[in-house]
């Protein structure tokens, strides 16, 4: 089969679109006849200099394979799974847990201490097809988009834990979301917009300012040109916001925390920018603040997900498509920061 893989961590000119066998399944796996996969940050991590993909590609001497957002059709089942059938259309969850954990056990598998990730400790979906754990799939309707859903599972599924699952975002609150064009920017965006919630949201160019604003961003900032919290305090009359979705890190952190109300919360996913950030402890209690960590989601929310994109309630925001051999493309406008929204490989 035909698959964009590399042997060796570095620039984009290791990914190289080759001949690689076609997956063997094990017991209770699939395998997916790949229709679209979304390209994400974590990939240009993986394929830069991540540990986890070090040590695999020295293990196995075997090119890895990238992708983690994987929507396609059932071309193979391995065992007996009578939900399942050739040619249903699926989206592959792409947590892999123990399973017998406390954290697994209790359903919240994305605490799961030796948890995998499709196209992280597996091979993925840069791919004409891929194998998964049968449990892994969820439907999806005939009418279902592939690139629509396949956006879903990092980014969005992310998005909707942070605001939905912990910071508990309700209509009429007022939510800031940091670096509206990206993966996770975007979805959040979107997710905010259906809660409810009035929207502030940065971005590092007009252009993309304007795209969140037609994407229901109420109020937006260019950050590269003042202190956002500063704005924030002034369009709320000093209040300041309910919620901060957070996904920078470092370079952000004080003035997302400088932008929330009192009895404010502060979800962060994510460090892009540096793992360490200043906080006033004085005013975090005095004000009451609610600092959280978020990390992907549980397979019950991404079939929620799936149910609101199948209703026309969540469309999900796409950048792009490009032909799988692409990829490098594909990891360049996302290294730019050009595009707003999911890009999406197609095999």
């Amino acid at each position: 089969m035909k698959a964009v893989a590399f042997t060796e961590q570095g620039e984009v000119d290791v990914l190289e679109y080759q001949e690689v066998e076609q997956p063997t399944l094990g017991p209770d796996e699939i395998l997916v006849k790949v229709k679209a996969c979304a390209v994400n940050y974590l990939d240009i991590h993986a394929r830069r200099d991540r540990p986890e993909i070090k040590q695999k590609l020295e293990e196995t001497g075997a090119p890895h394979i990238l992708g983690s957002d994987i929507a396609g059709e059932v071309a193979e089942i391995s065992g007996e799974h009578p939900d399942l059938a050739i040619g249903n259309r699926v989206l592959l969850a792409p947590c892999i847990p123990c399973g017998v954990c406390s954290d697994c056990i209790n359903g919240y598998e994305n605490l799961c201490d030796t948890q995998q990730l499709l196209g992280f400790q597996t091979n993925g979906g840069y791919a004409e097809f891929v194998k998964a754990p049968a449990e892994n799939a969820i439907w999806m309707t005939s009418s279902t988009p592939f690139v629509e859903t396949a956006a879903l599972p990092i980014a969005y599924l992310t998005a909707w834990h942070m605001l939905v699952t912990r910071a508990q975002l309700r209509a009429g609150e007022d939510v800031l979301i940091l670096g509206a064009g990206g993966s996770v920017g975007s979805a959040g965006l979107q997710i905010a917009k259906f809660v409810g919630a009035r929207i502030f949201a940065t971005a590092s160019t007009d252009e993309k300012l304007a795209r969140a604003r037609e994407f229901g961003a109420d109020v937006t900032i260019n950050y590269t040109d003042v202190d956002f919290s500063e704005v924030i305090l002034e369009e709320t009359d000093g209040r300041g916001v309910d919620v901060v979705l957070e996904h920078v890190g470092a370079a952000t952190w004080e003035q997302s925390i400088g932008s929330l109300a009192k009895n404010g919360r502060l979800v962060s996913c994510g460090v892009t920018t540096g793992n360490i950030g200043q906080i006033n402890i004085r005013k975090m209690y005095q004000k009451q603040l609610t600092i959280m960590g978020s990390a992907l989601g549980t397979a019950k929310e991404l079939r929620k997900l799936v149910r609101l994109t199948e209703l026309g309630l969540l469309v999900p925001i796409i950048d792009r498509t490009l032909p799988l051999e692409h990829a490098a493309e594909a990891h360049q406008l996302l290294e730019s920061r050009k595009n707003f929204g999911k890009v999406c490989l197609l095999p």
